[in-house]
């Protein structure tokens, strides 16, 4: 069996804080380094042992106690320090072997240090010309949210000098390209939550529990929470977290309010990981009444708990909450709404009904997508395929030189229409999903065509494709519409149709037997970005195994397979059973290829809720009784991820 070989992997270098600093960007940046490193690739991570002065952070900066918020990622070296920039030169000259240099940005008095390490590196603008490492910055904050004077210099001095710049965000790819930038890749900030496991809700007779969890900070209007509840006395809140300046001092005023009395509990100081679990389970919702933002992990924090959230609509809050479903949402600095939204959860049984419905989050899907736009960018190819002319062909003699023609053309034409990105699906278009009533699909098919793609007359077939769609954008897609798709659905599928309104130019096969697209086209080894085989042209149980095993030699490193199958019983030739999903996981663990997505959590569970209706059916049907037949009762969506 073929293993990728070694020119599929990257040597990169994460510039960044780690542990002992705590905060949700030192979490993110050691995730990171495990998640690219789990990919593949030669990952170093360079940290600092003196990050900035207490003037520009006057809280604690490292983690109290010493233990991490997240495991660390062992090949860390902490060679940088804010007072001795003679340490960011000599770093710089360490990296210049690398394949990308990628900048987690932090505040933009870090811009001089960062510039420094990427100058003695030898990158620049021109690294994509083949002169040195590639640069990524990775930018949580394109600006800070109390800005000082000379930060969008900064800012401009940094983006123009750098080969792309992630953002998290609309409003941010938007300030990133105002400010200088050249390539934006927006991409979902993925999970890293400290902290371990849920514990068990505790449950209370008494009043709503609020929780208003991190550092107290005027931008995050922790004041204006208090102040609304002055309006409504049948709520408890829990402020937990370090007090910081003037915006502290104003919290603590608040909550000493004779109004208040006996209702809110101040926590001052930062609250380690070990203590979140329990924190949550003592309380019904969180509450994130921002004035304004830009990404955040506290809502997932809050659906990995339990818990469902009250925010305010800013950043990718209005994404992230189901408003009236498992949380609710409200403007911005609006006390009226805000002290209705009170109301309706000083009604404890409402503040139920919205915990009942929350969904843990997917923690794996995420980082796949995350992963794969990092990988996109520091890879040498991403700047490779420039002409946008057809190229010239000569006629093919065999059917097989005219399909391998048609990949060599999908590898150099370039035509965007569809300017979709991957923020432009909703949170609900999974990788990996299981589809088990006909309400899902007309959804999928209806968003389609809000978003502007060519008509499907088959709703679970735009399912399907929907899936595969958001999949290829989030995790194999730099903006410029170059991944290799082949697509063996057949032609009553719309995967390639959509694909190719986005600008991609995806090659079609329709097989009737059981040769694979990769063994007709004659392909080379690690040569393709995704291969997709999608209802109705899907695999079976015969021949899903067959599917994995040409794609794990076939698929270039981070490469995606996107399969569908149907779940069911009494036809092992055709139909998967729940039980065999886990073998066909395994399988293709085994071969190098891991599942995006979380089978474990609510797809599982929804199998279990299908199969439960198709055995009802059956009892009430007197020819299914005597036959013994259940139909299938699900369509499965599997995103596997090559290593």
């Amino acid at each position: 069996m073929f293993d990728a070989d070694n020119s599929a992997s990257l040597r990169l270098a994460v510039v960044g804080p780690t542990h002992p600093y705590k905060g949700g960007v030192a979490s993110h940046t050691t995730e990171l380094c495990h998640e690219l490193a789990e990919a593949g690739h030669d990952v170093t991570l360079v940290s600092w042992s003196h990050l900035y002065p207490s003037l520009l952070y006057p809280g604690e900066q490292a983690v109290p106690g010493g233990a991490p918020d997240v495991e660390p990622f062992p090949r860390t070296i902490r060679s940088l320090s804010w007072a001795r920039p003679d340490t960011w030169v000599r770093t710089g000259r360490r990296l210049r072997d690398m394949d990308a240099i990628i900048i987690v940005h932090v505040i933009p008095p870090g811009v001089p240090s960062n510039l420094a390490v990427l100058r003695a590196a030898g990158v620049g603008r021109t690294s994509s010309s083949g002169r040195g490492p590639r640069s990524i910055v990775i930018a949580h904050n394109v600006l800070p949210h109390e800005t000082r004077p000379g930060d969008r210099r900064f800012m401009d001095s940094l983006f123009r000098r750098v080969d792309s710049v992630v953002v998290h965000s609309d409003s941010q790819a938007k300030l990133a390209t105002e400010l200088g930038a050249a390539h934006v890749r927006e991409l979902d900030l993925p999970p890293h939550l400290p902290g371990g496991p849920p514990e068990k809700h505790v449950e209370s007779p008494g009043p709503t529990r609020l929780l208003a969890l991190g550092i107290v900070r005027d931008y995050k209007g922790v004041d204006l929470l208090l102040d609304a509840m002055l309006d409504v006395p049948e709520l408890q809140l829990t402020i937990a977290g370090e007090m910081w300046g003037d915006s502290g001092r104003r919290v603590k005023e608040l909550a000493a309010d004779p109004r208040l009395a006996g209702r809110v509990e101040v926590h001052s100081g930062y609250v380690p990981a070990d203590r979140i679990a329990a924190l949550m389970a003592r309380h019904d919702v969180l509450t994130l009444t921002y004035r304004h933002a830009t990404a955040s992990q506290n809502v997932l924090l809050a659906k990995l708990h339990g818990l469902p959230v009250l925010a305010t609509h800013v950043g990718t809050f209005g994404v992230q909450v189901r408003d009236g479903v498992d949380g609710l949402l409200v403007p911005p600095s609006d006390r009226v709404s805000l002290v209705d939204a009170l109301r309706r959860l000083a009604d404890r049984g409402y503040a139920g009904q919205l915990r009942s419905a929350v969904r843990p989050p997917d923690l794996s899907g995420p980082w796949a997508h995350y992963v794969g736009g990092i990988e996109a960018l520091a890879s040498t190819e991403s700047e490779a395929l420039v002409d946008d002319e057809e190229p010239e062909t000569v006629p093919p003699d065999t059917p097989v030189q005219r399909a391998k023609d048609l990949v060599t053309a999908a590898r150099l034409r370039r035509r965007r229409q569809l300017p979709l990105r991957p923020a432009d699906f909703p949170e609900w278009v999974r990788a990996s999903d299981v589809l088990a009533l006909d309400t899902d699909a007309l959804e999928a098919q209806a968003w389609a065509r809000e978003l502007g793609l060519p008509r499907c007359s088959d709703a679970v077939s735009a399912w399907a494709a929907l899936g595969a769609l958001a999949s290829v954008l989030r995790i194999r897609d730099d903006g410029r519409r170059g991944a290799v798709i082949v697509d063996e659905s057949g032609t009553r599928s719309p995967f390639s149709r959509w694909a190719r309104a986005l600008g991609f130019e995806p090659v079609e096969l329709e097989l009737t037997g059981r040769r694979t697209s990769v063994e007709v086209l004659d392909v080379d080894t690690a040569s393709l970005d995704v291969i997709a085989r999608l209802h109705p042209g899907g695999c079976g149980a015969d021949d899903v195994d067959h599917a994995v095993g040409q794609a794990s030699w076939a698929l270039r490193s981070g490469g995606l397979l996107i399969i569908t199958l149907p779940v069911g019983e009494g036809d092992p030739e055709w139909a998967i059973s729940p039980a065999d999903i886990r073998g066909v996981l395994a399988r293709a663990d085994d071969l190098g290829l891991v599942l995006v997505g979380d089978v474990d959590g609510d797809i599982t569970e929804r199998i279990r809720l299908a199969s439960a209706s198709a055995r009802e059916v059956r009892a009430a049907q007197p020819e299914a009784r005597r036959t013994g037949a259940v139909p299938a009762y699900g369509i499965l969506r599997l995103t596997f991820r090559r290593r």
